[in-house]
């Protein structure tokens, strides 16, 4: 059993999320932290500086508000939402936070990527703990 969860979730595919919250809260320890994980792609500096100082923290309340509407607001899950590159975000978050285990969804394969999707390749070579990949 795992005490500290991350569960990596794409809001363009909420299909897939419901399925990988289940999975954690199944692996998890009695008290087990699990945390759902939505990586917002950062915009490119140059078109930052164009946008108003809240924009960025008006997208993460927005994203996240929608994270949890799609997972159905599951209890003892915690949504979270940060800017990033998804697969070396979803490693540093891991690494900086302690996490014992990934469950990430992976898309059916492609001959660019033949068993596991771009993002869930990288965490599952580069992750700090054990990954749990679904499909």
């Amino acid at each position: 059993m795992y005490s500290n969860i991350l569960v990596a979730v794409d809001v363009d595919h909420p299909e897939t999320g419901g399925n990988a919250v289940e999975l954690a809260k199944a692996m998890a320890a009695d008290g087990a932290t699990v945390t759902a994980l939505y990586v917002l792609e950062a915009l490119p500096s140059y078109a930052t500086q164009y946008l108003p100082e809240e924009h960025l923290s008006n997208r993460i309340t927005e994203f996240t508000n929608v994270l949890s509407a799609e997972l159905g607001n599951p209890e003892g899950v915690t949504p979270k939402v940060i800017t990033g590159h998804s697969g070396a975000t979803i490693v540093d978050y891991a690494t900086d936070h302690g996490v014992d285990c990934i469950v990430i969804s992976s898309h059916k394969p492609g001959l660019q990527d033949f068993f596991l999707g771009s993002t869930a390749s990288r965490v599952v070579r580069h992750s700090p703990c054990s990954v749990h990949v679904i499909r």
